[in-house]
């Protein structure tokens, strides 16, 4: 019987979403808006993606400013999904983020934005992918063997394999129902309790780098205040008034932060490795460790290099996460030892509203995991796989704050030193 299976005499109702609020604007908050009313839930938790996005991206802002967020926009609970998987891809993403969730014990409804917005269509192809049925897998082999790259032959062969899906043989070119369709896959493989609730997304998607009055999307933000040295009062209408407070208040003290911050430690890092290879990495094909590996001396900065390894079948974003795997040290033993054994050993608390004590305690009650608040506590509340994985996840952290405090001109400050957002 799953954890989540378990009910006890609560009377409140509890959403769960995955969120990575870089930063929060006001497509976020009507999603919180939209769960709410979709299910009827008195709380939301959110498990949000600490300093590193799923893109192979720094975030704009540290996870406290970006957790304040969310906390004074709807968000009652916000949690740290660890950067072994917020750096990941989808699968690995949704895999972590939903089962962060699942072991809380009071999650009801797990909700997410979905450029689709049909449960239905996204749940009939979770189900193909995660059962991946003879005929399916035949025609996938087939069409990959006739040189489609991987997506478009993933859509094709879906497509021949269940004709019903043909009107909607565009879902798997949307960001957004990718990572939908594997929190679908998530939910059913951990036979969850939680029920799917998604909302429509009205705002531009991820690839939108234009931003218009009525419609933002992240990207379009963080574009807006790099082209702007950090100036971000043009951002105002594009963001809830308390959202954008924080976004203004964190940068007249530091600078935003982007992926080139990083490029000469990705750079050292890289030549120090060069003569074993980079394929212990997780997502690092022998392919392109090969092309790393020639490229070396190519090296002006991160964004270049990424735009520079990038081929037909290996997309910019592919190639940015798994430089940054290669930085933080995720490897696939990593990622093979923590799924097969646990992907979720704690919920590290990052912040929360005071009138969510009843949704805390009951979450001390129910959850198969430690609710981290104070790291001093650490050791001795976590087994030695879970004390592990925190360990490496503060040296990751250490990465993002000591490059944010050299690029401010201001000491770095440790994670041991920092409080949690309470609103």
């Amino acid at each position: 019987m799953r954890h989540s299976d378990i009910h006890t005499s609560r009377t409140f109702k509890v959403n769960g979403i995955v969120a990575e609020y870089n930063p929060f604007h006001n497509g976020h908050s009507y999603q919180l808006r939209d769960a709410k009313e979709q299910s009827g839930a008195d709380y939301t938790i959110v498990a949000m993606s600490g300093n590193f996005m799923q893109r192979g991206t720094p975030a704009i802002l540290d996870k406290y400013r970006r957790a304040e967020m969310a906390l004074r926009n709807g968000a009652d609970l916000v949690l740290e999904l660890p950067a072994l998987y917020s750096a990941s891809s989808a699968e690995y993403f949704a895999t972590g983020a939903v089962t962060l969730l699942d072991k809380l014990g009071v999650v009801d409804f797990l909700c997410f934005g979905s450029e689709c917005g049909d449960l239905h269509t996204l749940q009939q192809i979770a189900d193909i992918l995660l059962e991946e049925p003879e005929g399916y897998t035949v025609l996938l082999q087939q069409y990959l063997r006739n040189g489609l790259s991987y997506p478009m032959a993933r859509t094709s062969a879906l497509v021949q394999y269940c004709p019903s899906l043909s009107p909607h043989q565009n879902v798997l070119s949307r960001a957004n129902n990718i990572l939908g369709i594997e929190y679908l896959k998530a939910i059913r493989r951990r036979e969850s309790s939680m029920q799917p609730v998604t909302t429509v997304r009205g705002f531009s998607d991820y690839h939108d780098r234009m931003m218009g009055k009525y419609q933002s999307s992240a990207l379009a933000l963080r574009q807006a205040v790099y082209a702007n040295n950090g100036d971000v009062q043009m951002l105002a209408s594009q963001m809830p008034e308390a959202a954008f407070a924080v976004l203004d208040n964190a940068l007249s003290d530091r600078h935003p932060m982007e992926l080139n911050d990083f490029s000469a430690l990705m750079h050292y890092k890289l030549l120090l490795e060069a003569d074993k290879g980079y394929t212990a990495y997780l997502d690092v094909s022998e392919e392109l460790s090969d092309r790393i590996r020639n490229h070396l001396y190519d090296f002006t900065n991160f964004r270049a290099f990424c735009d520079l390894l990038k081929t037909k079948n290996m997309t910019y974003s592919r190639i940015s996460r798994c430089l940054m795997h290669i930085l933080l040290n995720i490897t696939v033993t990593d990622m093979e030892q923590y799924r097969a054994a646990d992907p979720i050993k704690y919920a590290r608390v990052l912040g929360f509203r005071r009138d969510a004590e009843e949704l805390l305690g009951a979450i001390k009650e129910n959850a198969c995991i430690p609710l981290l608040t104070k790291l001093a506590d650490a050791e001795q509340v976590l087994d030695e796989a879970g004390y592990a994985l925190f360990k490496k996840e503060l040296l990751r952290n250490a990465v993002y704050e000591s490059t944010a405090a050299i690029k401010a001109g201001c000491p770095m400050v440790s994670e041991y030193r920092s409080p949690l957002v309470i609103i």
